[in-house]
């Protein structure tokens, strides 16, 4: 039988109170750090600045994680990450921005490679030869935001928050003008160049300048522009022309502006403005000529020296300009001709006449216009070539009165109508020099050649004939001469020694001229005696008087 169980002595349970959870110091700092970490995450969420891509042509100069973005020099983000675009066309860099920067991201807003760079203007970007290049922020002035942007090719010229205006210049050839080239007002640098662009037709450049303020307010809308390049050089029939504008001009090449001297102050100018850009200064300077006169003229001097530009003038006052060199051939003559075209500008006579501008004629007479020319031809006007630097040979074309040159008539079948004209000075030297020369030659320098050396055949016995006869009187003649001098000598001193005043010949001299004197004195009183006592002559002297 099983044994029955055992009572044993097992104490009883006891419920206890549930205790209270509490936190251990050892979890604490575990939570301080979870806690500073989320405020600082927070924080960095709330710091963090915006993301934006940029397309470059070429990642050339950019590293990510390095290449810095930069504006006025200051850190505003860095390059994170670089890959080629879709099309392989350029690359897409990734660039993370400050928070401050979120302002600056706008739809004009430019971003460009900033590194070394010699250009006209300079040497740009030294400091990047040890930092390396960075990107270069110039904030636009847009309200519309943007987060894609198209990077330049190449730096902007001129700041983005520079103060002045942007003109626009037009030109056939800009000559050695280029990006960075300065541009001068009165010698002075107040801006540069800062693009230029061929025009869509071929025919010209375009090119872009900026110039500071305050002097931006000196471009008025009568501004001419020219080409400072260099040393312009200018030789022509007026003579040697030599400007320049400044010694970095010189090498780099440059624009100057100014308004004419002589122009009423003119409003200032717009920006973008379009100006015509000279190639020196004489020719921005020209005053335009709104009215023109076309005439030809036919010259029977040769033309060589006379060329298109060449000055048309009036008794010095220059009132037009040669346009053209022409050729044509005459049938009729069976001969060329070379028709001179010229233009006329009348309101040239006019800004320098008495009593201020008037018409001679009105404008679109034709008829009117005739006749005052044919009136001026009828009185002498005439054409005539003239020599205008006798250093380069360049002619120009003189108007004048002749009263003595034959009668002829302006010819207006042609177009345009010719004018006469007449022999230039230097043709007139030319045909004197002819007539010279014909006179020359009917010369008979072979005659008067042999006469000459008959004549010097002749000189030459004359010649010797002298020297012997010199010859015969050194040998015979002198000798006597000689002795003539030498007898005369002796002669000389003789009468010198009877003429000294010790001599005995002196001496008796004296005695002579003493008695004489006695004498005289012994007559003196006879003649005395016999004037007072005349009749002694006859009864001779009383006795009493002896």
């Amino acid at each position: 039988m099983a044994d029955a169980p055992r009572n044993f002595d097992i104490p009883e349970a006891v419920a206890a109170p549930k205790r209270r959870w509490s936190l251990s110091l050892v979890w604490l700092i575990p939570i301080v750090a979870v806690a500073v970490g989320g405020w600082l995450a927070v924080k960095a969420i709330q710091e963090r600045g915006p993301t934006i891509t940029i397309t470059f042509k070429t990642a050339e100069g950019l590293e990510a994680g390095k290449t810095k973005i930069k504006y006025k020099n200051v850190d505003v983000g860095e390059v994170k990450h670089i890959a080629l675009n879709a099309d392989r066309s350029g690359v897409v860099a990734t660039v993370e921005l400050v928070k401050q920067a979120t302002s600056y991201l706008v739809e004009d807003t430019s971003f460009y490679v900033v590194s070394a760079h010699i250009a006209a203007g300079g040497v740009s970007g030294l400091g990047t030869l040890f930092s390396g290049s960075y990107i270069g922020v110039g904030i636009g002035k847009s309200t519309k935001s943007r987060r894609e942007f198209t990077g330049l090719d190449v730096a902007p010229v001129i700041a983005a928050d520079l103060r002045g205006r942007q003109f626009v210049l037009r030109s056939d050839d800009p000559g050695s003008l280029e990006r960075g080239s300065p541009v001068f007002f009165r010698r002075v640098r107040v801006g540069q160049v800062v693009a230029q662009a061929l025009d869509q037709d071929g025919k010209g450049v375009t090119s872009k300048i900026f110039v500071e303020t305050p002097y931006d307010q000196y471009v008025t809308t009568d501004t001419r522009f020219w080409q400072a390049s260099g040393i312009d050089v200018t030789l022509d029939s007026a003579g040697i022309k030599i400007d320049t504008q400044s010694l970095s001009s010189i090498v780099l090449g440059g624009i100057a502006f100014q308004a004419p001297p002589d122009a009423p102050v003119a409003p200032a100018a717009e920006a973008d403005t379009v100006f015509r850009l000279s190639s020196n200064r004489a020719l921005a300077m020209k005053r335009p000529d709104r009215e023109v006169a076309l005439f030809t003229l036919y010259f029977k001097d040769s033309l060589r020296g006379l060329a298109p530009g060449a000055p048309v003038d009036l008794r010095g006052i220059n009132v037009g300009e040669v346009k053209s060199i022409e050729v044509e051939y005459d049938p009729a003559g069976k001969v060329f001709r070379f028709p001179v075209e010229i233009a006329l500008y009348p309101e040239r006579l006019r800004a320098r006449q008495k009593g201020g501008p008037k018409r001679l004629i009105k404008q679109g007479d034709v008829q009117g216009e005739r006749a005052l020319f044919d009136a001026l031809v009828e009185h002498g006007l005439r054409a005539q070539l003239k020599t205008g630097n006798l250093l380069t040979g360049q002619l120009f074309v003189a108007l004048d009165f002749f009263p003595d040159a034959p009668k002829a008539k302006a010819d207006w079948t042609k177009t345009p109508p010719a004018l006469p004209t007449t022999g230039g000075s230097l043709g007139d030297i030319q045909a004197s020099l002819a007539s010279i020369m014909k006179k020359l030659d009917t010369v008979p320098f072979e005659q008067i050649s042999v006469d000459l050396r008959q004549a010097l055949q002749t000189l030459t016995v004359t010649l010797e004939s002298t020297e012997r006869l010199v010859k015969r009187l050194d040998s015979e003649t002198a000798p006597a001469v000689r002795a003539v001098l030498e007898d005369s000598r002796r002669t000389l001193a003789a009468a010198e020694r009877v003429l000294a005043s010790g001599s005995p010949l002196q001496q008796d001299v004296r005695e002579a001229l003493r008695e004489l004197a006695r004498a005289a004195q012994a007559l003196r009183v006879l003649a005395d005696y016999i004037e007072r006592h005349p009749e002694t002559i006859i009864r001779g002297k009383k006795e009493d008087e002896r």
